[in-house]
C-alpha cells in the first residue's frame, strides 16, 4: 500500500472508529492525546540516562540485538532495557495496548506489518518526520519501499527493522534423489507436478510443509492466490469469492489432499530435521536453518507466475504517550540500531533483509552474499514484490480471520467455496460497521 492510498485509507476513519480498530487488533485501550507530548515540544535527550526496548527477538535475534545493545551503550552513554514483550508480533501488540490503558510504556516497540496500522490510527505511535529532522535521521538512507511501508496520513510510524519476504527452501539432497533440478518450481502447477516425485524418492517425508492458520499461513497464502488471480481484497472491498481466490483455495486443499502438502505447528524444524523435502518460511529463517541444518539446502522464489510475492516482518516504532526528550532519545536509538553497519550485521545473523540502501553495496555484505548465495534470493526477489491486501493487514482482526478460514480448509478440510464465502461476508461486515460509516 503506498503512502497515497494511506492518506486515502486515513478519510476512511475517524473518530470513534480509531479506538473500535485498535480494540479489535489487540484488546482495548488508547491514548489520552491531551496528555502527549505536542510536536515541536522542548526537550533534551541528553538528559535520558535509560530507555526501554519491547521485542519479541524475531528470527531468534535476542544474542545479536544484545550485541547491538551494547555497542549502542557503549557509544551513547544511555543504559538500553530489553524486553521479551512477547512470542510473536501479536503479543507485543496485545502487552502495548495493556500499557496504552495504565501500564508503563516502552520507549521503543517492535510493531509489524499487521500491527502498526491500528495503533497509527489512534495515535498511540508517534509520528516520527518531526524526529527524524531533529535527531538527523538520514530517512531517505533506507529502502524506499521498506520505508514508505509505514507511512500513513503524510507521516510515517515506524522505521524498517526486521524486514522479510517469504521463501521457498528446498532439500538439495532430497531433490536430487527425486531427480529434480537444481531450483525451486517456477509455479505451483510444476510443483504440484514435482509432489509425486518427492514422495515416491522420499517416503515418510512430506514433499512440502507449511505452518498453519495461527503462524502466518495467510501472509504466506497471499502470494498464493495472487498467482491465481486472486486476491484477499480490492482495497475495502473482500474477494474472497472471486473465481482466482476459490482456485487457489481448492489448489492450497487438493495440495494438503494429496500429500504434496504437509500443515506444522513447527515448520522449520521439520523441514530442518529433514522430514520435509521444502518449507515455506520467511527470510527471518534463514539464519537460524544454516546454523542448524545438517544438508545442503537451497531458496528459492515463491512459485509464480508472478506477482506472487509479499513483503512483512517489522519496524521500530515509538509510543506518542511519553516525553519528548524520550522520544528524541528513541529516535537517536532507532536510528543507530538500523544504520548500515547494524542492519549487515543483523541481517547476517538472522536472514532478514538489510533496510539501508547503503548496506546493498558494502563489501561485508558483497563478500556475505558471495559465501552465502541463500541468502542472495531475498534481495533479488524484492523487486517482484507487491503491497499486501488491505483485508489482511488493515481490516481488525483480518490476519487472525484469514488463517482461521485457511485452517477450515486444510486440515479441516471443508468446502473451499463454502469457507471463503463466510469470510467474505465476515470481512465486508467489519468493513461496513467499523468503516463505511465513517465515509
Amino acid at each position: 500500500m503506498n503512502a497515497l492510498n494511506r492518506r486515502t485509507a486515513s478519510r476512511l476513519v475517524v473518530g470513534g472508529l480509531a479506538l473500535t480498530l485498535l480494540a479489535a487488533c489487540a484488546g482495548t485501550g488508547s491514548v489520552d492525546t491531551d496528555e502527549a507530548p505536542a510536536a515541536g515540544t522542548t526537550a533534551d535527550a541528553n538528559e535520558v540516562e535509560s530507555l526501554t526496548f519491547w521485542s519479541n527477538h524475531p528470527g531468534g535475534s535476542k544474542e545479536v540485538e544484545e550485541e547491538l545493545i551494547a555497542a549502542y551503550e557503549a557509544e551513547h552513554g544511555i543504559e538500553v532495557n530489553l524486553v521479551s514483550a512477547g512470542a510473536d508480533y501479536e503479543e507485543v501488540a496485545q502487552r502495548l495496548n495493556a500499557a496504552l490503558a495504565g501500564g508503563d510504556l516502552p520507549d521503543v516497540v517492535i510493531v509489524s506489518d499487521v500491527t502498526w496500522f491500528n495503533f497509527a490510527l489512534t495515535d498511540a505511535l508517534a509520528p516520527m518526520d518531526e524526529l527524524w529532522e531533529t535527531v538527523g535521521v538520514d530517512s531517505e538512507g533506507y529502502v524506499d519501499s521498506l520505508r514508505e511501508d509505514y507511512a500513513f496520513d503524510d507521516a510515517h510510524y515506524a522505521l524498517p527493522y526486521s524486514r522479510s519476504t517469504p521463501l521457498f527452501y528446498y532439500n538439495k539432497d532430497m531433490w536430487e534423489a527425486a531427480g529434480l533440478p537444481d531450483r525451486g518450481p517456477e509455479t505451483w502447477d510444476e510443483f504440484a507436478e514435482w509432489g509425486a516425485d518427492l514422495q515416491e524418492a522420499n517416503p515418510d517425508v512430506a514433499p512440502l510443509v507449511a505452518p498453519d492458520g495461527s503462524a502466518y499461513l495467510d501472509w504466506l497464502f497471499q502470494g498464493m492466490i495472487w498467482t491465481f488471480g486472486g486476491a484477499y481484497s480490492d482495497e475495502w472491498e473482500p474477494t474472497f469469492t472471486t473465481d482466482g481466490s476459490i482456485a487457489a483455495g481448492e489448489f492450497l486443499q487438493d495440495q494438503v489432499e494429496t500429500g504434496n502438502l504437509a500443515i506444522s505447528n513447527d515448520p522449520n524444524n521439520q523441514f530442518g530435521a529433514g522430514q520435509a523435502a521444502s518449507l515455506l518460511a520467511s527470510t527471518g529463517s534463514l539464519g537460524g536453518l544454516t546454523e542448524t541444518t545438517e544438508f545442503e539446502f537451497g531458496t528459492a522464489f515463491l512459485p509464480g507466475p508472478q506477482p506472487g510475492v509479499t513483503t512483512g516482518g517489522a519496524g521500530l516504532g515509538i509510543p506518542a504517550g511519553i516525553d519528548r526528550a524520550r522520544q528524541e532519545a528513541a529516535m537517536e536509538f532507532i536510528a543507530f540500531f538500523t544504520n548500515t553497519e547494524n542492519t549487515v550485521t543483523f541481517t547476517q545473523a538472522t536472514g532478514y533483509m538489510p533496510v539501508q540502501k547503503a548496506a546493498l553495496e558494502t563489501e561485508e555484505t558483497l563478500a556475505f552474499l558471495e559465501e552465502n548465495p541463500n541468502a542472495r534470493t531475498a534481495l533479488e526477489q524484492l523487486e517482484l514484490t507487491s503491497p499486501q491486501d488491505y483485508a489482511r493487514v488493515f481490516v481488525p482482526g483480518g490476519g487472525a480471520r484469514i488463517g482461521a478460514a485457511l485452517d477450515r480448509i486444510t486440515t479441516g478440510g471443508e468446502d473451499v467455496e463454502t469457507v471463503f464465502t463466510e469470510l467474505d461476508e465476515e470481512t465486508r461486515t467489519v468493513v461496513e460497521r467499523d468503516i463505511e460509516p465513517q465515509l
